[in-house]
């Protein structure tokens, strides 16, 4: 499901308004790093061709995810009573764009013999922000602590990097938990949602620290459970 956004629908005059909006937005991105790092092993499966990790099965995975996260419906926004116009255009387009990706991916995906696919969490989320960011004026982002981040583009700014120290004493219980704060001078809503090392995240991120991984990275040594970094989002105010 696509919902349009007018031209002034990036922007809002109610700073809970756009923090409601932007942790959807981010509890979204999320959903889908999730829904692949679930298939990662079937992505990269080198003994098959095609995966049958289509855009629509992403799309049914991602859609339940989200539901068990926040308790709405992708395929029902437009009856969502308790959210807003500016959060059901955003989380439609970002859907849109989540699948996009896998679109974009599906010819590597369903190369047999080739055992890294080049599709990861990381990636889907990197690809996925910067469609959605160009469409929509909405600042969206993976970012982690520097010690982490291997894609530049995630390198954390000055204020996710506060962020990010302020979040350092959060556990994995708190997944849902966001810091957020009203900035540039009561000019835009900045929300951060924490990311935790899982068991599936280990096999590149974990240890031991310095060998590389399937995509040839060092690993970073980190623990299960561990705050890895954060979905950063910034939605102008009015």
């Amino acid at each position: 499901m696509c919902f349009a956004l007018s031209t002034s629908a990036s922007s809002t005059g109610e700073p809970r308004e756009a923090t409601d909006a932007a942790r959807l937005v981010a509890l979204l991105l999320d959903a889908g790093r999730v829904t692949i790092a679930r298939n990662q092993d079937l992505i990269n499966d080198p003994t098959k061709g095609d995966k049958g990790f289509t855009p629509e099965v992403f799309e049914t995975q991602l859609e339940a995810e989200f539901r068990q996260r926040t308790g709405l419906s992708l395929a029902r926004l437009d009856q969502a009573g308790e959210i807003s116009p500016l959060a059901k255009s955003l989380l439609g387009k970002l859907l849109e764009e989540s699948k996009n990706t896998i679109g974009a991916h599906q010819i590597v995906i369903n190369i047999p013999g080739v055992r890294y696919k080049g599709l990861n969490p990381a990636t889907f989320a990197t690809e996925t922000a910067e469609r959605f960011q160009r469409w929509s004026g909405v600042y969206l982002k993976q970012t982690a602590p520097s010690s982490f981040v291997r894609n530049p583009k995630n390198a954390p700014d000055s204020y996710e990097v506060d962020a990010l120290a302020r979040m350092a004493a959060t556990t994995q219980s708190d997944s849902t938990t966001i810091i957020s704060d009203v900035v540039e001078g009561g000019q835009a809503v900045r929300v951060l949602l924490p990311l935790f090392y899982d068991k599936s995240c280990l096999a590149c991120h974990g240890e031991p620290k310095g060998e590389r991984d399937i995509s040839g990275y060092p690993k970073e040594g980190a623990k299960e459970g561990q705050l890895g970094g954060a979905i950063s989002v910034k939605i102008p105010l009015k």
